[in-house]
């Protein structure tokens, strides 16, 4: 059982700030009857309960259920956005596009974004070690591929021999929680690192010439020679008029 750091210092201190700063700036998001402090101290202690004074080992799926029940949120359909290997590049766009949706952008998906945890028998939280797999236990409760509706995009890494894996976390766990009867069209977004390989593009019929995509690339690597081409979009979409 492959381990990794323990349990993110200040933890409870870092959730509790989050659920607050998140209810009072994104207000619509949240259900009507979702009341701040009380509730956001109910999501912590029922994430306590799920964690804490067990085994790492001992905790299942089934732990997390009451948690999600005490975080009612809105929904918002065609603006849900999924990716695989494209995680730097995915939260860049999302920012630029400003209308998508990402697992980061729910109550939950906020609040424990980056964070590590997992709790030992009788002494609380364990802040030496826990393993590696025991947040995607946590990931995989997370509704945001079964609320998922209307029109939904996925953005792919075309630079890598499996750009889609039915292993990764999309491919198996969030593809077969789509709702068919919700879920109207798939776009798929593919986009290659910049110095290639290009391995996807004999596959035309799926893959948009996203200019957007490549400009945010180019921000972080200006003097890569694959964005010569694209210096032009880059002076025509930043410069202020």
């Amino acid at each position: 059982m492959k381990a990794q750091f323990g349990t993110t210092p200040n933890m409870k201190h870092i959730v509790d700030g989050r659920c607050y700063n998140y209810v009072t700036l994104f207000p619509s998001y949240v259900h009507s009857t979702f009341k701040r402090r009380h509730d956001c101290e109910e999501i912590w202690r029922q994430f306590e309960g799920a964690v804490v004074c067990q085994s790492s080992c001992n905790v299942t799926v089934e732990d997390y259920h009451p948690m999600f029940y005490a975080m009612p949120q809105t929904w918002p359909c065609d603006k849900f956005l999924f990716w695989s290997k494209t995680r730097t590049l995915m939260h860049s766009y999302a920012a630029v596009m400003r209308h998508f949706w990402t697992l980061e952008d729910t109550l939950v998906g906020y609040m424990f974004n980056d964070l590590i945890w997992c709790g030992q028998e009788d002494t609380g939280f364990d802040f030496d070690s826990c393993p590696e797999w025991l947040q995607k236990v946590f990931i995989i409760q997370l509704p945001f591929a079964e609320m998922a509706c209307g029109n939904i995009t996925v953005l792919l890494n075309g630079s890598i021999v499996n750009a889609f894996n039915r292993l990764s976390m999309f491919g198996s766990v969030e593809l077969d929680s789509l709702n068919p009867q919700k879920v109207n069209y798939i776009n798929i977004e593919v986009v290659t690192n910049l110095e290639g390989p290009h391995l996807l593009l004999q596959l035309t019929a799926i893959i948009f010439d996203n200019r957007t995509l490549m400009i945010l690339q180019c921000i972080q690597d200006p003097k890569h020679p694959s964005c010569r081409t694209c210096a032009n979009s880059l002076v025509e979409s930043f410069t202020v008029k």
